[in-house]
């Protein structure tokens, strides 16, 4: 079993930044990958960046593309996330996520931090 827990979370103004961390316990040398999902009021859940632990690889949505990064430390067993230029339309409930295999399917997740971003 993988627990996650992301913190870092709050309110921001526009053009501000965040940086939310995901921590992994448990069977954390199980996973695969690593993801943050987003859900805004009224829009369906979206996945915006991954982690492939070994390696490194990572993946982002177009809507993130070059404003948000993902990291790890493997040693602390965190993912991060780091947003840059945060806008009004970023404003969401922020989910990690962990794949456990390479079938592409999430199987544990965060209980989500909100990312409030003010125009």
């Amino acid at each position: 079993q993988v627990q996650l827990v992301e913190s870092g979370g709050g309110l921001v103004q526009a053009g501000g930044s965040l940086r939310l961390s995901c921590a992994a316990s448990g069977r954390t040398f199980h996973n695969y990958a690593m993801g943050w999902f987003r859900r805004a009021p009224g829009k369906e859940r979206e996945l915006i960046a991954t982690l492939k632990w070994s390696g490194g690889s990572t993946y982002y949505a177009d809507s993130v593309k070059g404003r948000f990064t993902i990291s790890r430390d493997n040693a602390k067993n965190t993912v991060y996330l780091q947003m840059n230029s945060l806008q009004p339309e970023d404003t969401a409930v922020y989910y990690c996520a962990a794949q456990t295999t390479s079938l592409g399917r999430y199987d544990y997740w965060g209980q989500g931090t909100q990312v409030t971003v003010s125009s």
